[in-house]
Formats: structure tokens, C-alpha cells, sequence
């Protein structure tokens, strides 16, 4: 069955507790979450993920009209996301990429459960930050209202994205957190696949027009479905890490997607 609108209203705070460390929870809320529900909590996703977005779209903004220049707007903006998801995601890329130099399935999942981050995860995180930056910074060109309207489209896409992962292959550990959020239902990722879509044209069309949305979803296809070949071929299946890997990889296609027919002045 379908969710209904007032439900997806209800798990935006929900989400965005999951998604963020943002202290956003109601008086009449309990005071601690209980398990996640990614069946329940889904169809909220790209809207929490474009509730991120805005705030770091809000930094780079006013970073920019402070006359901080590109560069260093973009870096305030992706600092912020980062400090506001606890680098949730940042944090499964480096796992995901320093378990890529284990030699069996076995070893790559022990090397991901290893808190500490290895040189391959340190060199995928520069990269990751370098792509998103210069992204950022170049889509500034075309006005910074515009690189913010692209940013909130990727945050709330990339999150979709995360979510469809989880669905997309098995479970990689016979335990793990991951088990405990569950598998969304194909209503509840048709409903996140829906509201992904409305927020990214909304926030597209009018700034960078249809080609560039257009480039932008085929590049975060490309590279959501390069993320679900590699888990399957180098794990075996999904953990919370290759979820996170995949939101951040899809969130960077995404923006470098938008340059390809981005309008600049």
C-alpha cells in the first residue's frame, strides 16, 4: 500500500535523526529512537536529505555574497554537511575503500568492520571531497542560488539512492546493523523514488534546465548501479557502509552530472 502524505510527514523527523545528528525531536516524541525501520522511515528520505541540503545551501549562499569567493564557499557548505551527518556517509566510503584491498570476502568485511581508516580509505575520502568541492565551486558560475538549488537536488537524490541500495542486493554479514533497519518495501522506494524526482526537477529545471537534470539523474544511475556491481563482486552483498558509499557516490555523479550542460553566464 501506497503511504500516505501525512505519514511521509511524520518520518521526516524520524529520518532526519537517522540521517543527521540534528537535535530534532518533538516535546510529545520518546526520548530515545527505537530500531530503525527503513520500510517506515524511506519514502521520508529525500526530503530529509534536501532539509541537509538547504542547510548547506544556506552556507554557501552567504558565504559567497560575503564575497568569500567559490572555493571557499563550497568548502563551508560540504563542511557543514559533513558536520551535520557525523560523516555518516564519509565514513562508509573509507571503510568500503580500505576493505577493497582484502584479498577474500572474509577479509574485506573484517577490514570494514576496523574502525581505523587505512591509506586507501584517506586517498578515497581527498578525492571524494576534492570532486564534491570543485563541483560546488564550478556550479557557482552559474549563480550561487543556482549551485544551492543543485546541491539540495543532490542531497535529497543521493539519499534515494542509499535507500534503493539496501534493496538492490542481500545482507553481506549473517549479523550486523544493517540487518536491524530491515529492507524497504518496493511502495515505500516507489514513494522515495517519486518525491527524489519532483524535488531534483524542481530545483533543476528552473536554474539549469532539463539537459543538465537529465545528465544529472544518468551519471547518479551509473554510478549507484557501479556501486551495487562492485558490493556484489568484492562483498558479496550490501552492509550499512556500502549504503553510505553509494548516497555519497551518487551525491558527487550527481553535481558533476549538472556541469555537463550547466548554463553559465
Amino acid at each position: 500500500m501506497r503511504p500516505a502524505p501525512g505519514d511521509v510527514v511524520r518520518e521526516i523527523l524520524p529520518a532526519l535523526r537517522f540521517l543527521s545528528r540534528l537535535p530534532v525531536r518533538l516535546p510529545s516524541e520518546p526520548p530515545i529512537d527505537g530500531p530503525p525501520d527503513l520500510d517506515r522511515l524511506g519514502p521520508a528520505f529525500p526530503i530529509a536529505g534536501a532539509i541537509l541540503g538547504l542547510i548547506g545551501a544556506v552556507v554557501l549562499v552567504v558565504a559567497h555574497a560575503l564575497g568569500l569567493g567559490a572555493f571557499l564557499a563550497a568548502t563551508l557548505a560540504v563542511g557543514v554537511l559533513v558536520a551535520i551527518t557525523g560523516a555518516l556517509h564519509e565514513d562508509g566510503l573509507g571503510d568500503v575503500a580500505d576493505a577493497l584491498g582484502g584479498n577474500s570476502i572474509a577479509r574485506r568485511l573484517e577490514i570494514m568492520k576496523d574502525s581505523r581508516v587505512g591509506s586507501f580509505g584517506v586517498c578515497a575520502l581527498i578525492l571524494a571531497f576534492a570532486l564534491r568541492i570543485g563541483a560546488l565551486a564550478a556550479l557557482i558560475a552559474s549563480g550561487a542560488f543556482a549551485a544551492a538549488c543543485g546541491l539540495i537536488a543532490a542531497t535529497a537524490t543521493a539519499r534515494f539512492a542509499g535507500l534503493w541500495l539496501v534493496a538492490a542486493l542481500p545482507f553481506a554479514r549473517a549479523d550486523g546493523l544493517a540487518r536491524n533497519a530491515g529492507i524497504p518495501s518496493r511502495q515505500s522506494r516507489n514513494a522515495a523514488l517519486g518525491l527524489a524526482l519532483v524535488i531534483a526537477a524542481f530545483m533543476i529545471i528552473p536554474t539549469f534546465g532539463p539537459l543538465s537534470l537529465a545528465a544529472a539523474l544518468i551519471l547518479g544511475i551509473t554510478a549507484f548501479f557501479g556501486v551495487v556491481r562492485l558490493a556484489r563482486a568484492q562483498f558479496g552483498g550490501q552492509t550499512g557502509d556500502v549504503a553510505g558509499t553509494a548516497t555519497l557516490v551518487v551525491e558527487i555523479a550527481f553535481l558533476l552530472g549538472l556541469l555537463i550542460f550547466a548554463r553559465h553566464p
